[in-house]
């Protein structure tokens, strides 16, 4: 018998592969600049520095290095990341989970809380790797809409009344994929409503280092009361995605279930991996690389924004004061689909906002990425682009 007759999981039903790994397939081709994925730059990636630590982690303590460690981390590293979260987000818990990036994170909250069926908010556009990962778990996805400051406080508690979700999923700082920023108010009144209605909030907050003007907003998290938020946080765009260490940050119950839950995902998180980081936290190296490589990427953003202040009338943009992506909606009737296809003619790759959407639609909107390219990149491929709409 040949596989025809295989019947996969209907979880997969109604989900694809990711549309930016597919687009990563052209990214491959030579001379191809992309605006595409969610990369460091290749000049932010400190192999100078990991390097020696690598090896010196390795002399010290190889052994229990190279043993298998606990699901619930790395001891020297859970310490100095409790440390980091206390003085660095201000928020006082003894409960952390190391994890393998933060999209692990969210893998694992949903493995801990969600049925299927199980309503989940979202903001409307979203990063489209969670709201895969959301769909895996066969959960109804509710959109909430969004302006400028972030998602609307009002329609979430009229949301949350109507459809009475399990759980609210937010990038507050410079969301991926428009590059908003949820304001204060805003960030009060959704611990307010998490407390208010009994709701977990993911706050999946990865960017807010990358920060280039303006100033620093405190967590959702610190505005919750009774432990309804879990913070979900990366070292996957201040030091290396390639290490894949992110963590968690919340309620020691719900932080319980999602370590029974990684234990049959990858048992720990790697423990070299948590080393370094644990390194980079004692050795307090972090701030000053966080410093230089948002120097860096604040020009490319600004290289960005000033070629589409002179993009044809009709398209809008946002304006970000960091993180890595900036969004932008074309005229009524252009499609962001039809534009990759000519675009990737002559080199040049983008991510069509559709893909963000949980209810689809918007095929006039697009993601662009400034990190992953040289300034050099940046003017020619913005240039194209502009000749492209126009």
């Amino acid at each position: 018998m040949d596989l025809s007759s295989l019947s996969y999981a209907s979880r997969f039903d109604h989900v694809s592969g990711s549309a930016i790994r597919e687009i990563f397939k052209v990214i491959a081709q030579p001379g191809m600049i992309s605006f595409a994925g969610g990369n460091p730059s290749l000049a932010a990636l400190p192999d100078d520095i990991v390097a020696p630590i690598a090896k010196q982690v390795l002399q010290d303590n190889g052994k229990a290095i190279l043993q298998y460690g606990a699901t619930e981390g790395y001891p020297a590293f859970v310490e100095s990341l409790r440390a980091y979260v206390k003085s660095h987000l201000q928020l006082d818990l003894p409960s952390v989970l190391p994890v393998t990036g933060s999209t692990q994170a969210m893998d694992l909250l949903c493995k801990a809380l969600i049925n299927p069926g199980d309503r989940i908010i979202v903001e409307n556009p979203s990063f489209l790797g969670n709201l895969q990962c959301m769909k895996l778990y066969e959960a109804e996805l509710v959109p909430v809409n969004s302006d400028e400051e972030g998602l609307d406080p009002d329609h979430l508690e009229h949301l949350i009344q109507e459809t009475k979700p399990k759980l609210i999923y937010t990038i507050p700082t410079f969301q991926n994929p428009t590059g908003r920023t949820l304001s204060l108010s805003r960030r009060k009144r959704v611990a307010e409503l998490a407390n208010q209605y009994g709701v977990v909030v993911a706050e999946d907050d990865p960017y807010r280092d990358l920060r280039y003007r303006g100033r620093e907003l405190p967590t959702i998290k610190s505005f919750d009361e009774n432990g309804w938020v879990v913070f979900l946080g990366s070292f996957s765009k201040v030091i290396s995605p390639g290490l894949r260490v992110g963590y968690m940050a919340g309620d020691a119950g719900i932080l319980r279930k999602c370590t029974i839950g990684k234990q049959s995902s990858d048992v720990h998180t790697a423990n070299l991996s948590q080393a370094i980081v644990d390194q980079f936290l004692r050795q307090d190296l972090l701030a000053d690389h966080i410093r230089r490589i948002s120097a860096a990427y604040a020009q490319q953003c600004d290289a960005m924004l000033s070629h589409l202040a002179s993009f044809p009338a009709g398209v809008s943009y946002t304006r970000p004061e960091g993180g890595l992506f900036i969004w932008v909606e074309l005229p009524e009737g252009l499609n962001a689909k039809e534009l990759l296809n000519q675009a990737i003619e002559q080199k040049v790759a983008f991510v069509p906002g559709t893909h963000f959407f949980a209810d689809g639609g918007h095929e006039n909107t697009l993601r662009l990425n400034f990190s992953g390219s040289t300034l050099t990149q940046i003017d020619q491929g913005m240039s194209i682009l502009k000749d492209l709409i126009q």
